[in-house]
Protein backbone atom coordinates (compact mmCIF):
# COMPACT_ATOMS: atom_id res chain seq x y z
CA UNK A 1 0.00 0.00 0.00
CA UNK A 2 3.13 2.25 0.84
CA UNK A 3 1.15 2.83 3.22
CA UNK A 4 4.23 4.98 4.96
CA UNK A 5 3.61 5.90 8.79
CA UNK A 6 2.71 9.55 9.12
CA UNK A 7 1.82 10.95 12.10
CA UNK A 8 -1.87 12.82 12.31
CA UNK A 9 0.32 16.19 11.85
CA UNK A 10 1.76 15.61 8.55
CA UNK A 11 -1.31 13.86 6.93
CA UNK A 12 -3.95 17.31 8.45
CA UNK A 13 -0.95 19.20 6.92
CA UNK A 14 -1.45 17.64 3.54
CA UNK A 15 -4.95 17.90 3.58
CA UNK A 16 -4.81 21.43 4.04
CA UNK A 17 -3.05 21.96 1.08
CA UNK A 18 -4.33 19.59 -1.10
CA UNK A 19 -6.30 22.36 -3.05
CA UNK A 20 -3.28 22.78 -5.62
CA UNK A 21 -3.56 21.42 -9.51
CA UNK A 22 -2.58 17.82 -10.36
CA UNK A 23 -0.76 17.20 -13.32
CA UNK A 24 -2.13 14.96 -16.16
CA UNK A 25 -0.35 13.18 -18.16
CA UNK A 26 -2.07 12.71 -21.21
CA UNK A 27 -4.42 15.61 -21.13
CA UNK A 28 -4.08 18.96 -22.62
CA UNK A 29 -3.56 21.53 -20.11
CA UNK A 30 -6.21 23.22 -21.32
CA UNK A 31 -8.79 20.27 -21.34
CA UNK A 32 -11.56 21.92 -18.22
CA UNK A 33 -12.99 18.85 -16.04
CA UNK A 34 -17.12 18.96 -16.17
CA UNK A 35 -18.95 20.09 -13.10
CA UNK A 36 -17.89 17.76 -10.56
CA UNK A 37 -20.75 15.37 -9.30
CA UNK A 38 -22.12 16.07 -6.20
CA UNK A 39 -21.62 13.14 -3.60
CA UNK A 40 -21.78 12.06 -0.20
CA UNK A 41 -19.81 9.81 2.08
CA UNK A 42 -22.18 7.31 4.14
CA UNK A 43 -20.64 5.27 7.06
CA UNK A 44 -22.14 1.69 6.58
CA UNK A 45 -19.67 0.05 9.38
CA UNK A 46 -16.68 0.20 11.38
CA UNK A 47 -14.28 -2.43 11.20
CA UNK A 48 -10.65 -3.26 12.50
CA UNK A 49 -7.71 -2.06 9.94
CA UNK A 50 -10.05 -2.97 6.93
CA UNK A 51 -7.84 -3.53 4.03
CA UNK A 52 -9.51 -4.72 1.21
CA UNK A 53 -13.04 -6.10 -0.38
CA UNK A 54 -14.76 -8.02 -3.04
CA UNK A 55 -18.49 -8.30 -4.05
CA UNK A 56 -19.98 -11.60 -2.93
CA UNK A 57 -22.53 -13.48 -3.53
CA UNK A 58 -26.10 -12.83 -3.42
CA UNK A 59 -25.33 -8.91 -3.90
CA UNK A 60 -22.84 -9.35 -0.62
CA UNK A 61 -19.59 -7.11 0.08
CA UNK A 62 -16.84 -9.01 1.99
CA UNK A 63 -14.42 -6.78 3.64
CA UNK A 64 -10.62 -8.05 4.46
CA UNK A 65 -9.32 -6.82 7.75
CA UNK A 66 -5.39 -6.46 7.36
CA UNK A 67 -4.68 -8.91 10.62
CA UNK A 68 -6.26 -11.51 8.73
CA UNK A 69 -10.18 -11.98 9.01
CA UNK A 70 -12.99 -11.50 6.52
CA UNK A 71 -16.43 -10.61 7.35
CA UNK A 72 -19.47 -9.94 5.30
CA UNK A 73 -21.12 -6.38 5.41
CA UNK A 74 -24.94 -6.72 5.96
CA UNK A 75 -27.94 -4.47 7.24
CA UNK A 76 -26.52 -4.59 10.77
CA UNK A 77 -22.65 -4.25 9.80
CA UNK A 78 -20.12 -6.77 9.86
CA UNK A 79 -21.04 -10.10 10.83
CA UNK A 80 -19.13 -12.55 12.88
CA UNK A 81 -15.60 -13.67 10.69
CA UNK A 82 -16.25 -16.06 7.93
CA UNK A 83 -12.27 -16.63 7.72
CA UNK A 84 -9.56 -16.00 9.79
CA UNK A 85 -5.95 -16.48 9.22
CA UNK A 86 -4.81 -14.37 11.84
CA UNK A 87 -2.59 -16.62 13.16
CA UNK A 88 -0.64 -17.02 10.05
CA UNK A 89 0.11 -13.37 8.52
CA UNK A 90 1.64 -10.24 10.78
CA UNK A 91 1.11 -6.50 10.32
CA UNK A 92 4.98 -5.69 10.56
CA UNK A 93 5.71 -3.13 7.69
CA UNK A 94 3.31 -3.25 5.15
CA UNK A 95 2.21 -6.80 5.27
CA UNK A 96 -0.98 -8.49 6.52
CA UNK A 97 -4.31 -9.72 4.66
CA UNK A 98 -3.77 -7.66 1.49
CA UNK A 99 -6.50 -8.93 -1.38
CA UNK A 100 -9.35 -10.65 -1.86
CA UNK A 101 -11.70 -12.08 -4.65
CA UNK A 102 -13.91 -14.62 -6.29
CA UNK A 103 -14.14 -15.82 -9.41
CA UNK A 104 -16.98 -15.14 -11.67
CA UNK A 105 -19.20 -17.58 -10.58
CA UNK A 106 -18.42 -17.13 -6.96
CA UNK A 107 -17.45 -21.00 -6.58
CA UNK A 108 -14.07 -19.81 -5.17
CA UNK A 109 -12.45 -17.56 -2.58
CA UNK A 110 -9.09 -16.16 -2.78
CA UNK A 111 -7.11 -14.61 -0.29
CA UNK A 112 -3.44 -12.87 -0.30
CA UNK A 113 -1.50 -12.09 2.52
CA UNK A 114 2.04 -12.60 3.52
CA UNK A 115 2.76 -15.41 5.45
CA UNK A 116 4.58 -15.28 8.82
CA UNK A 117 8.18 -15.55 6.99
CA UNK A 118 6.70 -12.13 4.89
CA UNK A 119 6.39 -14.17 1.45
CA UNK A 120 3.01 -13.56 -0.62
CA UNK A 121 0.54 -15.87 -1.13
CA UNK A 122 -2.39 -16.11 -2.58
CA UNK A 123 -4.66 -19.53 -1.33
CA UNK A 124 -7.88 -20.71 -3.05
CA UNK A 125 -11.15 -21.80 -1.33
CA UNK A 126 -14.19 -23.91 -2.88
CA UNK A 127 -17.46 -21.80 -2.04
CA UNK A 128 -20.89 -24.02 -1.72
CA UNK A 129 -23.86 -22.01 -0.93
CA UNK A 130 -22.40 -18.80 -0.32
CA UNK A 131 -19.61 -20.03 2.10
CA UNK A 132 -16.76 -20.83 2.25
CA UNK A 133 -15.13 -24.20 2.73
CA UNK A 134 -12.05 -24.34 4.70
CA UNK A 135 -11.21 -27.89 4.08
CA UNK A 136 -10.49 -27.47 0.20
CA UNK A 137 -8.11 -24.86 0.89
CA UNK A 138 -4.79 -24.73 -1.03
CA UNK A 139 -2.00 -22.32 -2.06
CA UNK A 140 -1.67 -21.20 -5.59
CA UNK A 141 1.41 -19.40 -6.07
CA UNK A 142 3.40 -18.29 -3.53
CA UNK A 143 6.94 -15.04 -4.09
CA UNK A 144 9.29 -14.10 -1.21
CA UNK A 145 9.88 -10.91 -0.18
CA UNK A 146 13.34 -9.32 0.25
CA UNK A 147 11.60 -6.82 2.46
CA UNK A 148 8.77 -5.78 4.62
CA UNK A 149 7.08 -3.19 2.08
CA UNK A 150 5.99 -2.65 -1.84
CA UNK A 151 4.20 -6.52 -1.15
CA UNK A 152 1.26 -5.29 -3.82
CA UNK A 153 -1.00 -8.06 -3.12
CA UNK A 154 -4.46 -6.80 -4.61
CA UNK A 155 -6.36 -9.50 -6.60
CA UNK A 156 -8.97 -9.42 -9.66
CA UNK A 157 -10.20 -11.60 -12.23
CA UNK A 158 -10.31 -9.84 -15.29
CA UNK A 159 -13.24 -10.31 -17.94
CA UNK A 160 -10.97 -12.89 -19.14
CA UNK A 161 -11.93 -15.19 -16.80
CA UNK A 162 -8.11 -15.45 -15.50
CA UNK A 163 -7.00 -13.92 -11.76
CA UNK A 164 -4.39 -10.83 -11.78
CA UNK A 165 -1.86 -10.31 -8.92
CA UNK A 166 0.06 -7.11 -8.35
CA UNK A 167 3.98 -7.58 -6.85
CA UNK A 168 5.42 -4.80 -5.66
CA UNK A 169 9.00 -3.99 -6.58
CA UNK A 170 10.24 -6.38 -3.49
CA UNK A 171 10.83 -3.40 -1.42
CA UNK A 172 12.87 -0.95 0.31
CA UNK A 173 13.68 2.11 -1.89
CA UNK A 174 14.57 2.49 -5.26
CA UNK A 175 14.28 -0.66 -6.71
CA UNK A 176 17.95 -1.93 -5.08
CA UNK A 177 17.80 -5.14 -6.92
CA UNK A 178 16.27 -3.52 -10.18
CA UNK A 179 13.20 -6.07 -10.18
CA UNK A 180 11.08 -3.73 -11.77
CA UNK A 181 12.70 -4.18 -15.23
CA UNK A 182 14.33 -7.54 -14.93
CA UNK A 183 11.49 -10.04 -16.34
CA UNK A 184 13.04 -13.15 -14.99
CA UNK A 185 11.30 -12.00 -11.14
CA UNK A 186 7.21 -11.55 -10.94
CA UNK A 187 7.88 -8.78 -8.38
CA UNK A 188 7.15 -5.01 -10.13
CA UNK A 189 4.43 -7.05 -12.07
CA UNK A 190 0.98 -7.87 -13.28
CA UNK A 191 0.86 -11.25 -12.71
CA UNK A 192 -1.89 -13.26 -15.23
CA UNK A 193 -2.41 -16.60 -14.35
CA UNK A 194 -5.43 -19.54 -14.59
CA UNK A 195 -5.96 -21.02 -11.37
CA UNK A 196 -8.39 -23.76 -12.52
CA UNK A 197 -6.14 -24.27 -15.26
CA UNK A 198 -3.64 -26.54 -13.65
CA UNK A 199 -2.13 -27.69 -10.42
CA UNK A 200 -1.12 -25.22 -8.75
CA UNK A 201 -2.34 -23.24 -11.65
CA UNK A 202 -1.50 -23.01 -15.65
CA UNK A 203 -0.23 -20.12 -17.29
CA UNK A 204 -2.20 -18.73 -20.12
CA UNK A 205 -0.70 -19.58 -23.46
CA UNK A 206 -1.44 -15.64 -24.86
CA UNK A 207 0.64 -14.29 -21.92
CA UNK A 208 2.92 -11.91 -23.44
CA UNK A 209 6.48 -13.72 -22.46
CA UNK A 210 5.12 -17.01 -22.82
CA UNK A 211 8.28 -18.91 -24.59
CA UNK A 212 10.79 -16.20 -23.91
CA UNK A 213 13.61 -18.51 -21.81
CA UNK A 214 14.87 -14.53 -20.31
CA UNK A 215 11.22 -14.39 -18.77
CA UNK A 216 8.64 -15.76 -16.52
CA UNK A 217 5.53 -16.64 -18.59
CA UNK A 218 3.07 -15.11 -15.77
CA UNK A 219 4.01 -11.77 -16.51
CA UNK A 220 1.02 -9.59 -17.96
CA UNK A 221 3.08 -6.10 -17.67
CA UNK A 222 6.36 -4.63 -15.90
CA UNK A 223 8.26 -1.61 -14.80
CA UNK A 224 5.58 -1.52 -11.71
CA UNK A 225 6.83 0.01 -8.18
CA UNK A 226 4.24 -0.95 -6.15
CA UNK A 227 0.15 -1.10 -7.48
CA UNK A 228 -1.56 -1.44 -4.14
CA UNK A 229 -4.60 -1.33 -5.86
CA UNK A 230 -5.91 -1.94 -10.05
CA UNK A 231 -9.50 -2.56 -11.31
CA UNK A 232 -11.03 -3.22 -14.52
CA UNK A 233 -13.64 -1.28 -15.66
CA UNK A 234 -17.00 -2.80 -15.39
CA UNK A 235 -18.12 -1.34 -18.80
CA UNK A 236 -15.23 -1.54 -20.94
CA UNK A 237 -12.73 -4.36 -19.62
CA UNK A 238 -9.96 -1.48 -19.55
CA UNK A 239 -7.62 -2.02 -16.93
CA UNK A 240 -6.29 0.73 -14.45
CA UNK A 241 -3.48 0.44 -11.69
CA UNK A 242 -2.89 3.13 -8.96
CA UNK A 243 0.94 2.58 -8.49
CA UNK A 244 2.76 4.20 -5.58
CA UNK A 245 5.50 6.71 -6.32
CA UNK A 246 9.06 6.49 -5.02
CA UNK A 247 9.54 10.10 -4.07
CA UNK A 248 8.20 12.28 -6.33
CA UNK A 249 4.83 11.09 -8.27
CA UNK A 250 2.33 9.11 -8.49
CA UNK A 251 0.42 7.72 -11.14
CA UNK A 252 -2.28 6.01 -12.96
CA UNK A 253 -1.87 3.78 -15.29
CA UNK A 254 -4.24 2.28 -18.35
CA UNK A 255 -4.64 -0.55 -20.47
CA UNK A 256 -6.97 -1.57 -22.66
CA UNK A 257 -9.65 -4.51 -22.76
CA UNK A 258 -8.14 -5.45 -26.46
CA UNK A 259 -4.09 -5.33 -24.98
CA UNK A 260 -2.29 -8.44 -25.87
CA UNK A 261 -0.20 -7.16 -22.37
CA UNK A 262 3.64 -6.43 -22.24
CA UNK A 263 3.20 -2.84 -20.91
CA UNK A 264 6.75 -1.45 -19.26
CA UNK A 265 5.15 1.40 -17.45
CA UNK A 266 8.81 2.39 -16.73
CA UNK A 267 10.20 1.67 -12.98
CA UNK A 268 12.49 2.01 -11.73
CA UNK A 269 13.79 4.05 -14.69
CA UNK A 270 10.74 6.23 -14.51
CA UNK A 271 8.73 7.71 -12.19
CA UNK A 272 5.70 8.57 -13.56
CA UNK A 273 6.55 10.53 -17.25
CA UNK A 274 9.76 11.48 -15.46
CA UNK A 275 13.39 9.49 -14.96
CA UNK A 276 14.22 8.54 -11.87
CA UNK A 277 17.53 9.36 -10.51
CA UNK A 278 18.91 9.63 -14.51
CA UNK A 279 17.60 7.17 -15.26
CA UNK A 280 16.66 6.99 -19.29
CA UNK A 281 13.18 6.59 -20.79
CA UNK A 282 12.90 2.52 -22.14
CA UNK A 283 11.89 3.14 -25.42
CA UNK A 284 8.93 1.16 -24.94
CA UNK A 285 7.79 3.04 -22.36
CA UNK A 286 3.95 3.36 -21.23
CA UNK A 287 3.47 6.66 -19.86
CA UNK A 288 0.60 6.97 -17.24
CA UNK A 289 -2.78 8.18 -18.39
CA UNK A 290 -2.50 10.37 -14.99
CA UNK A 291 0.23 11.83 -12.58
CA UNK A 292 0.09 14.08 -9.78
CA UNK A 293 3.18 15.46 -7.46
CA UNK A 294 3.47 15.35 -4.01
CA UNK A 295 3.39 19.24 -3.21
CA UNK A 296 0.27 18.65 -0.95
CA UNK A 297 -1.74 16.18 -2.69
CA UNK A 298 -0.39 13.14 -0.57
CA UNK A 299 2.08 10.62 -0.80
CA UNK A 300 0.59 7.35 -1.62
CA UNK A 301 -2.00 6.81 -4.80
CA UNK A 302 -4.83 4.30 -3.93
CA UNK A 303 -6.38 3.14 -6.99
CA UNK A 304 -10.27 2.98 -7.13
CA UNK A 305 -13.31 1.88 -10.06
CA UNK A 306 -14.78 3.42 -12.90
CA UNK A 307 -17.99 4.10 -11.86
CA UNK A 308 -20.89 2.08 -13.18
CA UNK A 309 -23.43 2.15 -10.76
CA UNK A 310 -26.82 3.69 -10.74
CA UNK A 311 -27.29 5.99 -7.87
CA UNK A 312 -24.69 8.77 -9.24
CA UNK A 313 -25.59 9.38 -13.03
CA UNK A 314 -23.47 12.00 -13.51
CA UNK A 315 -20.37 10.04 -11.88
CA UNK A 316 -21.14 7.05 -14.55
CA UNK A 317 -18.01 6.45 -16.83
CA UNK A 318 -15.33 8.40 -14.38
CA UNK A 319 -12.37 6.58 -12.52
CA UNK A 320 -12.50 7.20 -8.89
CA UNK A 321 -9.48 7.39 -6.36
CA UNK A 322 -7.81 9.13 -3.73
CA UNK A 323 -4.39 8.97 -1.78
CA UNK A 324 -3.46 7.21 1.87
CA UNK A 325 -1.94 10.45 2.81
CA UNK A 326 -4.60 13.08 1.71
CA UNK A 327 -7.80 11.37 1.73
CA UNK A 328 -9.79 13.42 -0.90
CA UNK A 329 -11.84 11.44 -3.40
CA UNK A 330 -10.90 12.24 -7.02
CA UNK A 331 -12.61 11.21 -10.35
CA UNK A 332 -10.94 11.42 -13.90
CA UNK A 333 -12.76 11.55 -17.02
CA UNK A 334 -11.75 9.48 -19.31
CA UNK A 335 -12.10 8.96 -23.02
CA UNK A 336 -10.05 6.23 -25.30
CA UNK A 337 -7.55 6.17 -23.03
CA UNK A 338 -6.83 9.90 -22.00
CA UNK A 339 -7.89 12.12 -19.54
CA UNK A 340 -9.94 14.74 -20.31
CA UNK A 341 -10.66 16.32 -16.53
CA UNK A 342 -9.94 15.96 -12.99
CA UNK A 343 -13.02 17.00 -9.87
CA UNK A 344 -12.52 16.81 -6.53
CA UNK A 345 -15.55 15.14 -5.28
CA UNK A 346 -15.49 17.33 -2.57
CA UNK A 347 -15.48 14.52 0.09
CA UNK A 348 -12.80 12.78 2.48
CA UNK A 349 -12.42 9.28 3.40
CA UNK A 350 -9.65 9.61 5.53
CA UNK A 351 -6.28 7.20 5.19
CA UNK A 352 -7.91 5.92 2.45
CA UNK A 353 -6.29 2.42 1.64
CA UNK A 354 -9.00 0.75 -0.84
CA UNK A 355 -12.16 1.00 -2.86
CA UNK A 356 -14.67 -1.95 -3.04
CA UNK A 357 -17.33 -2.75 -5.87
CA UNK A 358 -20.60 -3.98 -5.14
CA UNK A 359 -22.27 -6.14 -7.31
CA UNK A 360 -24.20 -3.43 -8.33
CA UNK A 361 -21.75 -1.08 -9.35
CA UNK A 362 -21.73 1.30 -6.03
CA UNK A 363 -18.33 2.22 -4.81
CA UNK A 364 -17.45 1.56 -0.91
CA UNK A 365 -14.22 3.57 0.72
CA UNK A 366 -12.21 1.53 2.94
CA UNK A 367 -9.94 3.92 6.36
CA UNK A 368 -7.51 1.85 7.46
CA UNK A 369 -8.56 3.65 10.72
CA UNK A 370 -11.81 1.39 11.08
CA UNK A 371 -14.46 3.39 9.14
CA UNK A 372 -16.28 1.73 6.08
CA UNK A 373 -18.29 4.36 3.37
CA UNK A 374 -20.28 4.12 0.91
CA UNK A 375 -20.02 6.72 -2.20
CA UNK A 376 -23.55 8.26 -2.77
CA UNK A 377 -25.30 10.69 -4.12
CA UNK A 378 -25.20 13.89 -2.11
Amino acid sequence: MNVRTRSSAIIGAVCLVASLAFTTASADESAAPRQAPEVALKEVTTAKNPSAGAAGPDGTVWIAERAGTVRVLGDQGLGDPVLDITAETTTDGERGLLGITFDKEFAHFYISFTNLEGTSTVDEFAVRDGKIQPDTRRTVLTQTQPYSNHNGGDIKFGPDGYLYIAFGDGGSGGDPHGNGQNLDTLLGKMVRIDPSGGEPYAIPSDNPFVGDPNAKGEIRAYGLRNPWRFSFDAGTGDLLIGDVGQSAWEEIDWAPANSGGGENYGWSQMEGSHPFRGGTEPANHVAPVHEYDRNGLGCSVTGGYVYRGEAIPDLQGQYVFSDYCDGTVRALQLENGEVTGVSDLGVNGGEVVSFVQGGNGELYVLDIGGTVSRIDPA
